[in-house]
């Protein structure tokens, strides 16, 4: 009875600490990917086969954006992306698709944040001098004297 006990406590344990897989975005299937033609499908036909785009462009030739990500998390621990892929569909003048780009995780840059302030110039201020530093400025360069335009 123990020994049991102690091998359902352990099939627990190891089940606690499993990753947990996540899909964000557009679910990328390559056989829909697939279907997308340059030159024969259009707009609406592109919009049936992989629904409505995570991005459209705003400038420039119109261009469609599906994202898609697979993240895996363990308990504490932040998530990782374990799979990154952006398929790019541009479309000509006519609506009409012209081209078909998919790109994965080679493209992906990491960034890591150099410590825990932003660097800024100029010079750093206190909380007092953030608090007071306004006092006598108000005015002073003011033409007419403290009160403003026309006199005190």
């Amino acid at each position: 009875m123990i020994k049991a006990t102690a091998i359902s406590m352990a099939v627990l344990a190891v089940a606690g600490c499993s990753s947990i897989r996540e899909s964000r975005g557009f679910v990328n299937d390559p056989l829909l990917v697939g279907t997308v033609q340059p030159g024969i499908d259009n707009r609406r036909s592109v919009e049936g086969a992989l629904g409505r785009p995570t991005y459209e462009s705003q400038y420039g030739e119109k261009t469609w954006y599906y994202i898609s990500s697979v993240t895996g998390r363990r308990p504490f621990v932040r998530p990782r992306i374990n799979d990154h892929a952006v398929l790019t569909v541009r479309f000509d003048e006519a609506g009409n698709v012209a081209s078909v780009d998919t790109k994965g995780m080679d493209e992906v840059v990491f960034l890591q944040p150099d410590g825990d302030k932003t660097p800024t110039l100029g010079r750093e201020r206190g909380f007092l001098e953030d608090l007071f530093g306004n006092i006598g400025q108000v005015g002073a360069g003011a033409p007419g004297g403290a009160g403003g335009p026309g006199g005190p």
